[in-house]
């Protein structure tokens, strides 16, 4: 079969995998988090495996610890979460005001210290700003009714969801053969590199990169909470969680907590320099130590991509689309990079009298690949 063709049947697979996606994207919620749980949870029933548990009891043990500490953390943490959450969105219009209030008696200043002119843009983009963020909280309630309706079947989403993972898991390795003995033999080692890569990838997103969102929820919601700040459990959650956006959970979390901190604290500005710290020393942290022991090099996407295919994602599939997006930029990062080696290794690359002179030439992905 000529490359030519190759080309075409793994494009032509792509489209139809697309598009199969986007026809059941209401109904794959449930089975995306399964599949996620399970490749998430397999290093540990393979671990209790070698201790001389069956694959059954091993799946069984692990699942059920896991929903034992999910519902442990519902029933402790989720209502306060919930009230405080609530309370936030039912205070932030009279934040919203008594910063315009503060930013009306701190108009001689700010005139002083930009000019008349600047000073004027300054408030007439803040109090636009304001009505933006007024017109979205009036929006609110209503867009929260509306993910009610058509997350309805959250129940399903709970009983489907452990089942699904559990069924993974417990078939997990007849899988892994299953798919091998489907691989072209011709090219079935530098496949598996490439299967190889993405393993690593999606490691690195699935355990890495959730591990450091985890721990970003956790410091900042114990951080804000400690300082006393107004809300602090419902605005750091809300900060960690969103950081699977390349900086948004850090922009969120650290406008809204500098907006309560003024209103709060103000005149004692050493508790908004508090805040400043908590954000911007964990900001140094994660980015010098957190992530690279637990991501690494593993994961190695350009964050103008991850945005991107979040508002690709999400527009085409939804919220599903949303927790495919991040993965899939991965694997589509790592068969880019196999590419970009493979066009290296090519005559179109390198020439033909060149490739004659170079039996082989290691690609990106760590594998050998033959020049043509």
């Amino acid at each position: 079969m000529t490359l030519r063709n190759q080309m075409l049947i793994w494009i032509a697979f792509l489209v139809i995998l697309i598009l199969l996606l986007w026809l059941f994207r209401g109904i794959l919620l449930p089975f995306v988090i399964g599949a996620a749980l399970a490749y998430l949870l397999n290093p540990l029933v393979n671990q209790l495996q070698g201790w001389r548990f069956s694959r059954g009891w091993a799946t069984a043990v692990v699942l059920l610890c896991v929903i034992t500490i999910v519902v442990g953390v519902f029933v402790m943490f989720v209502p306060l979460v919930g009230q405080q959450i609530i309370g936030l969105i039912q205070r932030m219009p009279g934040y919203v005001q008594d910063l315009q209030k503060l930013i009306v008696e701190w108009s001689p200043s700010i005139n002083e210290w930009l000019g008349p002119e600047r000073a004027t843009q300054f408030q007439a983009s803040i109090n636009d700003l304001a009505r933006q963020v007024l017109s979205f909280i009036a929006t609110l309630p209503a867009e929260l009714v509306n993910i009610g309706y058509t997350g309805a079947a959250v129940i399903g989403v709970t009983i489907l969801t452990p089942v699904v993972a559990f069924y993974l898991l417990l078939d997990w390795e007849g899988m892994v053969r299953g798919l091998q003995s489907l691989l072209p033999r011709d090219h079935k080692p530098e496949i598996n590199g490439i299967l190889s890569d993405i393993d690593k990838s999606m490691a690195g997103v699935i355990r890495g990169q959730g591990g450091v969102l985890l721990i970003d929820a956790v410091y900042y919601a114990t951080a804000l909470s400690l300082l006393g700040l107004n809300f602090g459990l419902a605005v750091g959650l809300i900060s960690g969680l969103l950081s699977f956006v390349p900086f948004m959970g850090f922009a969120v979390g650290f406008s809204l907590s500098i907006g309560i901190a003024l209103v709060q604290f103000w005149p004692n500005y050493w508790m908004v320099v508090v805040v400043v710290a908590i954000f911007m020393g964990w900001q140094f942290i994660e980015g010098n130590i957190l992530y690279p022991k637990l991501v690494g090099s593993s994961i190695n996407i350009n964050p103008v991509w991850l945005m991107f295919a979040l508002l690709a994602f999400g527009a085409l599939f939804g919220f599903v689309g949303l927790l495919l997006a991040v993965p899939l930029a991965a694997i589509v990062g790592v068969l880019v990079h196999f590419g970009v080696a493979k066009y290296k290794a090519s005559s179109l690359y390198n020439g033909y009298a060149n490739t004659l002179d170079v039996p082989a030439q290691r690609g990106e992905t760590g594998d050998i690949t033959s020049a043509p």
